[in-house]
């Protein structure tokens, strides 16, 4: 009871305070003073920028055609005539003949012949096909035998004149690692007959061929 008792003595003291507000004028200035600030910012306008108008483009002038100047017309141009060469004056006297050239051919037979160069010393290159060699079949890898791996492998070797081979390289592959190694082991260990230059020995490098036939 003590509570709506409360609210209703609130609401009541709101509408006299209004009411006394209103007879005041406390409301009338509020609205006297609000309507002139809005009045005011509807006619006020922001100044605008002058936009200064681009100036005029300069009109093109007509351009005069010129007029083609003739050319001169070629001149004939007056071609000198030659003058006859003076004729020489024949000497007085009789005239005799230009002696004449002698045969060369006394003095070509006293030119001797350049010599002959000498022929180029005869070189034999060194070979594994001797009989007296007695080198030894490489020996088959046994796991090429069971793949059935066959080929020729080509070494080059360079062989000594005492007919060994101190170094040795595959020059053409049989298509089988295994192969290739074995023949350039076996090249190695064979003997040779020694390359010769005008008979006598020099080393040189051969090419060997070392097949591998499983047949």
């Amino acid at each position: 009871m003590n509570r709506r008792l409360f609210i209703v003595m609130a609401v009541i003291g709101f509408h006299v305070l209004g009411l006394w507000a209103l007879q005041a004028g406390l409301l009338r200035r509020a609205v006297e003073l609000v309507i002139p600030v809005n009045v005011l910012a509807e006619f006020i306008e922001a100044p605008q920028p002058q936009v200064t108008p681009p100036p005029p483009e300069p009109r093109p002038e007509p351009v005069q055609k010129q007029r083609p100047v003739p050319k001169p017309a070629p001149q004939p141009v007056a071609i000198a005539e030659p003058e006859p060469a003076p004729a020489s004056e024949a000497p007085s006297g009789t005239t005799e003949p230009p002696p004449t050239a002698e045969p060369l051919t006394a003095s070509m037979n006293n030119v001797e012949a350049p010599p002959a160069p000498p022929a180029p010393p005869k070189i034999e290159l060194p070979s594994s096909d001797a009989a007296y060699l007695s080198n030894p079949l490489p020996p088959y890898p046994s796991l090429s035998k069971r793949l059935r791996e066959e080929g020729i492998t080509w070494i080059r070797a360079y062989i000594e004149p005492n007919g060994t081979a101190s170094k040795a390289e595959i020059f053409k592959s049989s298509g089988y690692a295994r192969l290739d190694q074995t023949a350039l082991q076996t090249a190695l260990k064979w003997r040779y007959v020694p390359g010769k230059r005008a008979g006598v020995p020099e080393a040189m490098w051969a090419n060997i061929p070392i097949r591998f036939d499983l047949e």
